[in-house]
């Protein structure tokens, strides 16, 4: 089966500033990506601009990808939609330490693509912004009701700290 994230540089080889646009859907098996956070059966939408160089050729554009996971703060479900820029270079010669190879006059998308999704997924998602958590003593959720527990005692060993966050500005 042929992979559709590898794009054939001929043509954009041989004129500088030759540009091809790559759209596409494509599953997250496609590039690799075993990752729990990816919602099962969804597509990764690839949106790429591939501008050839005189030594390479730079790949712009956006990666989304759907992920689910559990809210940091009150342990509720959380499906969102990550919507990633991809700036990568594809060199013959690589030059640049960071660049990509091109191989057989190919180069293949599906790296980039993966990289960029994994280090733009969140470790701990919130299910919204102002998410009030959950109450450390009782555990309600504080997003659905209020709880008349009194706050924790602080330690006596963080007020050197307490009293440096209360210096600084909100």
């Amino acid at each position: 089966m042929r992979n559709p994230l590898v794009v054939n540089t001929v043509e954009l080889l041989r004129r500088p500033g030759s540009v091809r646009d790559v759209r596409l859907s494509v599953p997250p098996d496609s590039v690799a990506l075993d990752d729990p956070r990816i919602v099962p059966g969804s597509e990764i939408a690839v949106d790429l601009h591939c501008e050839s160089l005189s030594d390479g050729i730079v790949v712009d554009g956006t990666v989304v990808a759907a992920y689910h996971g559990d809210c940091r703060r009150c342990l509720a479900p959380v499906e969102n939609r990550l919507e990633s820029p991809l700036h990568e270079l594809y060199q013959v010669n690589l030059t640049d330490p960071d660049a990509f190879p091109i191989s057989g006059d190919q180069i293949d998308l599906a790296v980039a693509v993966r990289e960029t999704i994994l280090l733009d997924l969140p470790d701990a998602p919130v299910c919204r912004p102002d998410c009030a958590g959950l109450c450390p003593v009782c555990g309600s959720d504080r997003n659905r009701e209020s709880c008349s527990c009194e706050s924790p005692a602080t330690d006596s060993r963080w007020a050197a700290l307490d009293a440096l966050r209360d210096q600084l500005p909100e």
